[in-house]
């Protein structure tokens, strides 16, 4: 099982993102579909989550209305567009998938956003 997450960066505030992840070894396709993140000295925290048919989309409140989550199940890929990056929006994102207690996880790519 992989998940390989890119697409992190170093961007300036106001500025925009599209992470992608990569998912091979499983059926992409029946899994829901996750980005978490973690900043320095804080918990994990779940941003945005999107289900096996692409039908249903949850956010965290600090990111509604500037991210976008959404996958490919022909590619094997989610996504995540990020608009109006913020400050606080530094920190390592994490690709996630999920189903009947199954956990995997990406390896986390880096977002900077500063100026």
């Amino acid at each position: 099982v992989q998940l390989v997450e890119s697409g992190g960066g170093l961007v300036q505030p106001g500025g925009s993102l599209r992470l992608s992840c990569a998912a091979s070894g499983f059926t992409f396709s029946r899994y829901v579909m996750s980005w978490y993140r973690q900043a320095p000295g804080v918990e994990r925290e779940l941003v945005a989550a999107i289900q096996s048919t692409g039908g249903s989309k949850n956010y965290a409140d600090s990111v509604k209305g500037r991210f976008t989550i959404f996958r490919d199940n022909a590619k094997n890929t989610v996504y995540l567009q990020m608009n109006s990056l913020k400050p606080e929006d530094t920190a390592v994102y994490y690709c996630n998938a999920y189903r009947s207690a199954t956990n995997y996880w990406g390896q986390g790519t880096q977002v900077t956003v500063s100026s």
